[in-house]
C-alpha cells in the first residue's frame, strides 16, 4: 500500500472516530442533545443542566410592586403572586412590630387549601429571594398577634405575572401590566 493511501485512509479513520466522540460524548455532555442514547449510558446527559449556568433568559418582564397593610390586632392578610416554575423574585418586608408569617406556595392545579411552607415564624421583617419551585401562586400570610395596629410594608421586583390578596374570606386580584 502506498503512503498516499495510508494517509488517506489514517485521515478518514481520525475523522471518523472525531464525528463518533462528538455524537457520543461532546454534544450529550455540553449541549444536552443525545441522539445516540450515549450520553445516557455514560451519565453525561446530566452536565449540559442549565441549573447550573449562571445566567438565564425570561421572555417575562421583570415587575416592581410595594404594598402596605395596616393589621388590627389578630387580623392577617395573604399576599401571593402568580408565578411560573424557576422564575425568581427579591423581597423586602419589614413591619413596625412583630408579626407572625408563613411564605408559601400553591402548585397550580392543587386541591383547594392545598399549600407548601417554606419559611415561618414570628419577625418584625426578612429579605431575600425566591425562586419558585412550580408554577402556581407564591407569597406571604401575616397575621398580627399583638395588642396594636402593625402595618407590614412588602417590597417584590422580579418575574410575577400578577398579585393576590386574600383579606376576610375575600380574594383581590391586581394586575402589574401597568408598571413600567
Amino acid at each position: 500500500m502506498n503512503a498516499r493511501l495510508r494517509i488517506g485512509l489514517a485521515s478518514f479513520a481520525a475523522l471518523a472516530v472525531a464525528v463518533l466522540l462528538l455524537f457520543a460524548v461532546v454534544l450529550p455532555a455540553e449541549y444536552g442533545y443525545d441522539p445516540l442514547g450515549t450520553g445516557a449510558g455514560l451519565g453525561l446527559v446530566g452536565m449540559a443542566d442549565a441549573a447550573d449556568r449562571p445566567a438565564r433568559h425570561h421572555d417575562a418582564r421583570w415587575r416592581s410592586d410595594a404594598i402596605r397593610f395596616p393589621l388590627a390586632p389578630f387580623e392577617s392578610v395573604e399576599y401571593k403572586y402568580a408565578m411560573q416554575a424557576g422564575d425568581t423574585l427579591l423581597f423586602d418586608w419589614h413591619a413596625d412590630g412583630e408579626v407572625l408569617f408563613d411564605l408559601h406556595a400553591e402548585p397550580e392545579g392543587a386541591a383547594r387549601g392545598y399549600a407548601e411552607s417554606f419559611a415561618k415564624g414570628r419577625a418584625g421583617g426578612r429579605a431575600g429571594s425566591y425562586t419558585a419551585p412550580f408554577t402556581g401562586i407564591h407569597g406571604w400570610f401575616w397575621q398580627n398577634r399583638g395588642s396594636a395596629e402593625v402595618t407590614v410594608v412588602l417590597q417584590v421586583e422580579g418575574y410575577v405575572d400578577g398579585a393576590f390578596e386574600f383579606r376576610d374570606g375575600r380574594r383581590f386580584e391586581y394586575s402589574l401590566e401597568d408598571q413600567p
